[in-house]
């Protein structure tokens, strides 16, 4: 497959509301560098503006950032800001709020209910925008997400928010956030060997909500960076069908339903388009099966 066949369409479409995506989207927090959030080596901003430009010319109009994304010299909402505005009609940003870093990138304690203002105007100046698309309220730990929620509820009534999520929620946090507003997707960590997700894959489905898999390639262990030998039936399908094993794990991941949206992160052109040809890569059911095998045995 050539590159000018790769197009993001290929994985089909879902809405976000009234906004619709292509299901392959792209996460920013891999463009500032090789550890996002501290010591890294930081990225070449060139390219990472030039990956950026290339994901909207493949078809990529769901990109998932934070105005927590830095490291010591790179910013992902600055360097969207800088490769794609004016923004396209069509592009849906989706940022995220409630984690906090202080100016030197030190997790510092999660935003209060009254500081989530103060964090949507973050993402709003640093995106050059007047309204944020979509924004996920990213749970840190609480029991009931009712108080954090209500917070970003209020600016979408205000209108400076369009739609809202969650993220690391569990199915009780869906339903207490659904009293308040609706909610259009949940941000979830998930993939072939993180199990321990599917219930709110289910809940998901059975609410017409988009459910977006985080570390979707990355895996169990793997988002801090560490090197792991892949699995021996990930690397079978990949030979069986000359792709990449991370190609074939984004497939498993869209596969596993209509309303899953896939946000794969990288600084690198040709990861890049690896990514999003895996859209067009349909699985048998022999090989779901097989790669299914791995989750039960990673729980």
């Amino acid at each position: 497959m050539t590159s000018h066949t790769i197009s993001a369409a290929t994985a089909g479409t879902w809405m976000l509301g009234d906004l619709r995506v292509n299901r392959i989207g792209f996460g920013a927090m891999r463009l500032t560098g090789s550890a996002a959030f501290h010591q890294g080596t930081p990225s070449d901003r060139g390219q990472a503006i030039g990956v950026l430009r290339r994901a909207v010319e493949l078809g990529v109009n769901h990109i998932d950032t934070a105005a927590f994304y830095f490291s010591r010299v790179r910013s992902a909402n600055e360097l969207i800001n800088s490769a794609l505005a004016p923004y396209a009609d069509d592009l849906v940003i989706v940022t995220k709020v409630g984690p906090a870093r202080d100016a030197s990138g030190e997790w510092v304690t999660s935003a209060r209910p009254d500081q989530l203002r103060g964090q949507v105007e973050e993402n709003l100046r640093q995106l050059g925008r007047d309204h944020l698309d979509l924004v996920n309220l990213r749970l840190m730990g609480q029991d009931s997400i009712s108080e954090h929620f209500g917070a970003p509820a209020q600016l979408r009534d205000a209108g400076l928010v369009r739609h809202l999520g969650i993220s690391g929620a569990r199915p009780k946090h869906l339903a207490q956030a659904q009293e308040i507003a609706p909610v259009v997707c949940v941000q979830n960590r998930y993939s072939l060997d993180a199990p321990g997700g599917d219930e709110m894959l289910r809940a998901c489905a059975a609410h017409g909500i988009a459910f977006v898999p985080f570390f979707s390639i990355a895996g169990k262990g793997r988002e801090s960076g560490a090197v792991r030998a892949e699995h021996d039936q990930v690397r079978a399908v990949a030979r069986a069908h000359g792709v990449s094993p991370a190609q074939v794990r984004l497939a498993w991941i869209l596969q596993q339903g209509s309303h899953v949206l896939a946000i794969p992160g990288t600084g690198k052109p040709d990861h890049l388009v690896d990514n999003v040809a895996a859209g067009a890569l349909r699985l048998t059911e022999e090989e779901l099966q097989l790669l299914n095998s791995i989750g039960h045995s990673a729980s």
